[in-house]
């Protein structure tokens, strides 16, 4: 249950900043706006579920939202999102990044902790 735990508590950090973001302004900019709002309610939904629902479909969303979330800011930083250019000097922008990580890399951990790629490992024996 730890890294559940673990993983849940990066969702909601991840969602915490976007939804600072969101009132800082972010809400204002289209698109990106309206998808600050779904990284948020996605990422206090799956935190729930993660901790509350004990299958391998919740850390498959976990680490799904980490990933694209922190994809979507590589893209926002290099090339833009939406016509969004924005850069990783702020607080925000590394605490986001850093718990997106987190948030995968737990997923992972439970999901292997829990027998989750037992029939990988049979494969290759």
């Amino acid at each position: 249950m730890g890294m559940r735990v673990i993983g849940a508590l990066a969702a909601v950090v991840t969602a915490a900043v976007h939804l600072y973001l969101w009132f800082d302004g972010v809400r204002d900019q289209g698109t990106v706006g309206a998808l600050f709002v779904v990284n948020v309610v996605a990422g206090a939904v799956i935190a729930v579920l993660v901790v509350a629902w004990r299958s391998w479909v919740p850390l498959l969303l976990l680490a799904g939202l980490g990933a694209t979330t922190l994809v979507a800011f590589v893209i926002a930083t290099t090339g833009g999102l939406f016509g969004i250019h924005t850069t990783w000097d702020s607080w925000y922008a590394w605490v986001a990044a850093l718990s997106e990580v987190a948030a995968v890399l737990a997923a992972v951990a439970a999901a292997y902790a829990e027998g989750r790629f037992a029939s990988l490992r049979k494969a290759e024996d």
